[in-house]
């Protein structure tokens, strides 16, 4: 029978590369936090970015997708869904907006993985908000794990996020509902920089080495001898891509010490996603669009960036 005991986490020996991982994290988030309070409509204009992104990535990683047009217009609410992949989506809009705008007084327990299920799927015929299995357990272990100052909630986060995802308690939206759980655990416990750069799209970016970590720590897992390490570092990793890709982008937001081509140079250049124009004016939002508008033809008549897509729906990222 499986139980749900985090102590051992107190004990864990971590490799010396996830020491330094957290490292980084403790010290990029401190960073965060000063640039906060000097540029707050930048990161707000980020979050805005995150968001569709988000939206995008997480329900791309279950096959749900419909154009980058279409993600925009239901994220923003200005189109209501048109059909069953865009009612998932928008379910995980308003998901996700709730967790955004409330997460401080949102606390983690059974009523609160029903509500956000039900809101997940709120737009289709099924509907959520019902479990198939018990998390009764699981969630009392967390909440233990989560008062005991031993435990580091790094650690502890994804462990969580494993066990949830081994029980498999809803019947539809097992993985989307793991990653708002992720999101609002990691908000309530500092670690916000999802919120900016989507750690969803992150993981649909890299979900082979997702799935692969996934595999590795759930074996054994109901008879207790499974090795939660492989999911925990591929959590923590995507965690700090996304701090790393925040201060690379932040990296040229209102500098003063080089001109406005440079920092559209730099922004592209420097991004893990594809950006479009108005993404990019979102990121530097003292440049016009004219200004961007020429540095991007020539960066890809240099060869420097490549598009994605056509006219509207086009993105640009570094060449390989």
């Amino acid at each position: 029978m499986k139980k749900f005991d985090y102590s051992f986490l107190k004990n864990l020996l971590l490799p010396s590369s996830l020491l330094g991982v957290t490292s980084s994290i403790s010290e990029l988030r401190t960073l965060e936090g000063i640039r906060k309070r000097d540029f707050q409509n930048i990161f707000t204009k980020l979050e805005s970015i995150a968001k569709v992104q988000s939206v995008k990535g997480s329900n791309a990683i279950e096959n749900i997708v419909t154009t980058d047009k279409r993600i925009e217009e239901i994220v923003n609410q200005s189109s209501a869904p048109l059909n069953h992949n865009e009612q998932e989506i928008a379910g995980y809009r308003d998901a996700l907006n709730a967790i955004h705008n409330g997460f401080e007084n949102i606390s983690l327990d059974e009523q609160t993985i029903l509500n956000l299920h039900s809101v997940l799927l709120s737009f289709t015929e099924t509907g959520g908000g019902k479990y198939n299995s018990d998390m009764q357990q699981l969630v009392f272990a967390f909440i233990d794990a989560n008062n005991d100052s031993g435990i580091n909630k790094l650690l502890l986060i994804p462990c969580f996020i494993l066990d949830f995802l081994c029980i498999h308690p809803f019947s539809d939206g097992n993985g989307r509902m793991s990653r708002l759980l992720s999101l609002l655990l990691l908000y309530k416990a500092g670690f916000d920089a999802g919120k900016y750069i989507s750690f969803e799209e992150q993981i649909n970016k890299n979900k082979n080495s997702y799935y692969d970590a996934l595999l590795n720590s759930s074996k054994k897992w109901e008879s207790n001898e499974n090795d939660y390490l492989p999911f925990i570092e591929n959590f923590i990793f995507t965690l700090l891509i996304c701090y790393k890709e925040l201060d690379k982008r932040f990296a040229v937001i209102n500098s003063k010490n080089i001109s406005k081509r440079e920092r559209i140079e730099q922004t592209l250049l420097n991004s893990l996603l594809p950006l479009s124009k108005r993404e990019i004016s979102y990121i530097l939002p003292d440049v016009s669009a004219t200004t961007i508008e020429a540095v991007v033809s020539q960066m890809i008549k240099k060869g420097t960036i490549k598009k994605i897509g056509t006219y509207k729906d086009a993105k640009y990222i570094r060449s390989l």
